[in-house]
């Protein structure tokens, strides 16, 4: 099994800078492509970040020139750079894995963290 734990959420101004990590542990053979995802009251899910094992990224239009994902392999973490910050960047963040475990090398699973809760204030 793999376990992802974000952290690094918080209040902050509107302007301010904030940055999440997210570190994966357990039986890991494995990390793929890994994601940030956020969900703010009352809507649905987005991808915001993700980033491949290789290291190449991608962002949703609204985050463009604000926030960088990046990952440290050795180390089996994640994070996101946050900068100027608006309030509509406010909702609980979820990190998203794809991984395979000793147990199942052949099986290409798919895990999410609790998440860390943003608040960008105005």
């Amino acid at each position: 099994q793999v376990q992802l734990v974000e952290s690094g959420g918080g209040l902050v101004q509107l302007g301010g800078s904030l940055r999440l990590s997210c570190a994966a542990s357990g039986s890991i053979f494995g990390l793929n492509d890994m994601a940030w995802y956020r969900q703010a009251p009352g809507k649905q899910r987005e991808l915001v970040a993700g980033i491949t094992r290789g290291g190449t990224s991608n962002y949703v239009d609204s985050v463009k020139g604000r926030f960088t994902i990046s990952r440290d392999n050795p180390k089996r973490t994640i994070s996101l750079q946050m900068n100027s910050l608006k309030p509509e960047d406010t909702a609980v963040y979820y990190c998203n894995a794809k991984a395979r475990t000793y147990q199942a090398v052949g099986v290409l699973g798919d895990y999410w963290g609790q998440g860390t809760q943003v608040t960008v204030s105005s």
